[in-house]
Order: structure tokens, then sequence, then C-alpha cells
């Protein structure tokens, strides 16, 4: 694990880390709301050469996006690879389905853009939203 994150840059701190995985949001075209209410930050980290990325937090947590009413559960330890409109690899994110909690193995936003955003489980099930539903302060 440790040498995945090898020459990356790494701020310490609920502050410091979420200016940072924000900025990624941002910098990848990703909806910024897609990292809520993080908890605690303590860490968060990126690898410009490969895309790696973590967030380290005190805790687990969840949250709610009202505009879709799906309940996702956030790790207290989250990575995967960030790349334009994507995310790979994704370990640390669940989204409540019926009763059970299907990993969140990736995430994709269309491009060119069509306001649609789609959540690939391990299983293969791909789930498809509205891109507005994971604004920032959603």
């Amino acid at each position: 694990m440790a040498g995945v994150k090898v020459g990356g840059i790494v701020k310490k701190g609920h502050e410091e880390g979420l200016k940072l995985a924000v900025s990624l949001l941002e910098k990848f075209q990703l909806p910024g709301g897609l990292l809520p209410l993080l908890s605690g930050v303590m860490e968060v980290g990126f690898v410009e050469s490969t895309g790696y990325m973590w967030i380290l937090q005190e805790k687990k947590v969840e949250h709610e996006f009202k505009m879709i009413s799906r309940l996702v559960s956030y790790d207290k330890e989250i990575d995967g690879y960030v790349e334009k409109k994507r995310i790979k690899k994704l370990k640390g994110v669940k989204s409540k389905e019926l009763m059970l909690w299907p990993p969140v193995s990736e995430i994709t936003v269309n491009d060119p853009p069509t306001g649609k955003i789609h959540f690939k489980s391990l299983a293969g099930i791909t789930k498809t939203f509205p891109v507005e539903a994971f604004a920032a302060g959603q």
C-alpha cells in the first residue's frame, strides 16, 4: 500500500486535506459534492504521475443525497485513481441498495457532458443519476 503513495502530495489535517480533495475533484471535472461532510479528515494525498488519491478520516461517515434519496457510506480510508471525469478502482465508498451496501468501484461523468453521472459496483451493476444531485452542498 505504501508504495503507491511514493512521490505524492500529502496534506495533513481536516481543512488542508479537504481543500486538496475538493481541488482535485474540480481539476478532474467531477462534482464537488461527491465528498460531502467528510468527518475529521486526517490526511489527503495525491500522486500526479498515477492519479492515485487517498483520504483518511477519523471515522466512517454516512451522507444522504436528498435529491436522489440515496444513503452513501464513506469509510475511514477511501482511495482510488482519479482521471478526467472518472474515479477508478475506488475503495471505501458504498451506496445503500435496499438492505445491501454494495461497494462503489467506479464513478464516471459523461464526456461530452449530458448531465449524467454513473456509479458502478464491483458486481458490475451501474446506476445513473443527474450530476446536479452531487453538486457541492446537496
